[in-house]
């Protein structure tokens, strides 16, 4: 088998439809099997793969086992010599599967490759970034990236006829090499959710094992469409990966450190959510959101 694609689904039923029909319409141009593991919905999802697409190999659990958990099982028993990750929010375009095996065919030395992501409505989405560094993450809380950017790649500017090398490629459509999880290992599935992939893939830079962003595969990206779900709960674990990779990779004061930067961040939001009154619907409702997300995570950042 040359290509396993790994779907993780929770409550996405639709959209899960979707990307499953898009795999078997547009397949890759060689042998592939495909794994959706199902988080415990509710929503009927697991049905829909026993009824409408009977060739998915299924694995039904009977709890939420996080983004990470629930890859590995699939990964643990899959027989392809590439992995692609792929979330369920995602629609993949005609040639996308291919054009992702073919240049890990023809470049051994990768040792995963992401696709060029788009929006909806087919605009450009991140899809790839620098490693995170204590200073890369200042410079994107108080948004400077729009000055100059650093916490991010200038993705506008990129040539999208040539792959690019990267740091951090988005789990949203990530094929790996096998091989190179037998080294470094699966994803960490002490991460819940978020964070897990940016954590692979310090790893892979860690072993000399480079990423590329590929942009003749293309795919369409609706994203976060299970977390609106639990949005506020999902905010806070946001940034619980992020001290969990801070802590984990650069020991516990660079935690600490990164602690006292979201604090800086946060505190002046706090000050401002007043201001939040003084818009229009729904950007009013928006901000007092937000400003109470932010509430919630600088009262959970002590005990994080």
């Amino acid at each position: 088998m040359k290509l396993s694609i790994v779907i993780v689904s929770w409550n996405t039923k639709g959209l899960l439809a979707d990307c499953l029909a898009s795999v078997y319409k547009y397949p890759p141009a060689c042998e592939f099997e495909v794994w959706v593991v199902d988080n415990a919905s509710d929503d009927g999802s697991a049905q829909m793969v026993e009824r409408y697409f009977p060739q998915v190999e299924l694995i039904r659990n009977q709890k939420n086992v996080g983004f990470a958990g629930a890859n590995n099982m699939a990964m643990q028993v899959s027989d392809g010599r590439y992995i692609l990750l792929l979330n369920p929010d995602t629609v993949v375009k005609p040639g996308a599967l291919s054009a992702l095996v073919q240049f890990m065919d023809e470049n051994p030395q990768a040792g995963g490759a992401g696709s060029l992501l788009l929006n909806p409505d087919e605009s450009l989405q991140p899809s790839c970034h620098p490693l995170p560094t204590l200073s890369r993450e200042l410079w994107r809380l108080f948004h400077l990236d729009k000055l100059h950017p650093y916490g991010v790649y200038h993705m506008a500017d990129w040539d999208t006829a040539v792959p690019h090398q990267v740091d951090i490629i988005q789990g949203a459509s990530f094929i790996l090499r096998r091989e190179v999880l037998v080294e470094v290992g699966l994803l960490d599935d002490s991460y819940f959710m978020y964070s897990e992939e940016v954590d692979l893939c310090y790893r892979l830079k860690q072993a000399g094992w480079p990423l590329y962003w590929v942009p003749q595969s293309q795919v369409i990206h609706y994203g976060g469409q299970s977390t609106k779900l639990v949005a506020s709960d999902m905010f806070i674990e946001l940034y619980r990966g992020k001290l969990h990779y801070f802590r984990k990779n650069y020991g516990p004061a660079t935690a600490f450190s990164y602690k006292i930067i979201l604090a800086t961040a946060t505190l002046p939001r706090l000050t401002l959510f007043g201001l939040a009154f003084l818009q229009r619907l729904p950007k009013r409702d928006e901000q007092i959101s937000l400003a109470q997300n932010y509430g919630r995570l600088i009262t959970a950042l002590p005990t994080m």
